[in-house]
């Protein structure tokens, strides 16, 4: 027979080490690994590059500064660029899901170019009763935010489709809400994906901190400290146990976090820890003005080695971006560190940032990063093995990397919403140099030339 396409002459990651074969394609899966060369319509020849089981970003905030139906095409594009495959989306809404799920998801649905996947943040009783809705839609993993309550629960719900204006809204994330949906979660057999800061204690922190005329990502760190990062996680993870639900800790990037998260896992916590590439890059210590303002803040040098670290030893589960779409204008809104928003994008740097200084200076290897950037997020999130391994009968999201390829980063370079980065100017060594989703050949050499609508939400059930 003929197949659609071969992969001749690249070095396959497996979880059990690196093969020199090639890759079968046919009808968007991979058929096999194989020595031989069969018919087929068309031919890539991987040049001795690595190919890898496409990368999965576990953690994407697009829909919120400009609506999904535009969202999805920008950052779908920057993530293909950057050699991502499939994108999760933090979905934020503030009304009922019966109300406005399925708009988001209609208008989302013919506009990606990689697959997509979505976790549901929880911020109301009502949207806690309606978890199941979600479920049956295929979603099946959802957020709280620790961090959002009192004087500081403001957030940016996400835009309605086609509608550009911000949605602000106030909420109270309170213990009860947290220890429900993890009791909700837990009865219907899904992750809870949690921000762990406790927000009492970081509104009293940026109240002392501001009293005192402190300014700069010092101040921002100093006023979240990571105590209160330890105290969010010790709450959580007593839900966790009391009603057996796996705990997904995000964006985890202080030592004080993570010893907190070895003490919980010691009394039994079900928990997975993810990390983003600016903690292992950045620490306010070296990091001038606001474009790095994040929550939790970037911390110190010794955390960033912290992170490290763990990531080497296998403490930590998966690299996440954190990427948040948003522009210049309003990131620098004001004149300090407290008027500047936080996030920034990520998407198109992590798996340059990551083969740079990790892959690339010995820290980590190969198959763990594919463990960090794919296969452990597909197992986590239910989408293994169609996700994260290239294994017969799996999707053929293959990307292929060039561990010598070396480019700087410019915010120009992915085509997404923002206009600007926080690793401008940065040489890096380790690209992406084709991105495949499903057999089609989506980016290549920086450029996509994969058709808009290819993304497909990628459905998820519940392994009970």
């Amino acid at each position: 027979m003929t197949y659609d396409t071969v992969i001749v002459d690249s070095h396959v990651i497996l979880p059990q080490g690196m093969v020199d074969k090639n890759i079968i394609i046919d009808e968007g899966k991979v058929v096999g690994l194989t020595n031989d060369l069969p018919a087929c319509d068309t031919k890539i020849n991987g040049n001795g590059l690595i190919s890898i089981p496409g990368p999965i970003d576990t953690h994407v905030h697009y829909g919120v500064y400009s609506p999904i139906n535009e969202a999805a095409k920008t950052e779908s594009h920057a993530a293909a660029i950057g050699g991502v495959t499939t994108m999760m989306r933090m979905l934020r809404l503030g009304d009922p899901f019966s109300n406005s799920l399925q708009a988001q998801l209609d208008a989302a649905s013919q506009n990606h170019y990689v697959d997509y996947a979505i976790h549901a943040s929880i911020f109301t009783p009502e949207q806690i009763k309606e978890m199941d809705y979600c479920v049956n839609k295929g979603i099946t993993s959802f957020k709280i935010y620790m961090n959002l309550g009192g004087e500081i629960g403001h957030v940016y719900m996400d835009m309605p489709p086609n509608s550009s204006k911000l949605v602000a809204a106030n909420v109270d994330v309170t213990n009860e809400i947290v220890e429900q949906t993890v009791k909700t979660a837990a009865s219907l057999g899904c992750p809870v994906l949690v921000h762990a800061e406790d927000y009492e204690s970081c509104g009293c922190g940026i109240q002392t901190a501001r009293e005192k005329n402190q300014d700069g990502l010092s101040a921002w760190s100093e006023s979240r400290s990571p105590e209160f990062e330890a105290k969010a996680i010790k709450t959580v993870s007593k839900f966790g146990r009391d009603y057996d639900c796996v705990i997904y800790f995000v964006h985890i990037g202080s030592e004080k976090a993570l010893k907190q998260i070895q003490e919980e896992k010691k009394l039994g916590t079900k928990i997975f820890v993810e990390t983003c590439p600016h903690y292992l890059t950045l620490s306010y210590e070296k990091q001038n003005g606001y474009l790095a303002k994040v929550m939790p803040p970037i911390r110190t040098e010794n955390d960033r080695k912290a992170v490290w670290n763990a990531l080497s030893t296998n403490q930590i589960d998966t690299i996440g971006t954190d990427h948040v779409a948003n522009q210049l204008k309003l990131k620098l809104g004001g004149d300090d560190v407290w008027s500047a928003l936080a996030g920034f994008p990520g998407i198109g740097t992590v798996l340059p940032i990551v083969l740079n200084d990790g892959v690339n200076q010995n820290k980590i290897s190969l198959e763990q990063f594919v463990q960090f950037t794919s296969q452990n997020a597909a197992q986590i999130f239910g989408m293994y093995p169609q996700k994260g391994t290239l294994e017969k009968n799996s999707d053929a999201d293959i990307t292929m990397i060039d561990l010598k390829k070396e480019k700087e980063v410019t915010s120009e370079l992915f085509g997404g919403f923002s206009d600007y980065i926080v690793y401008e100017g940065r040489n890096l060594k380790g690209w992406p140099v084709k991105t495949i989703v499903r057999g089609e050949l989506i980016a290549e050499d920086f450029e996509v030339i994969g058709k808009l609508g290819h993304g497909k939400l990628v459905p998820r059930t519940i392994k009970k």
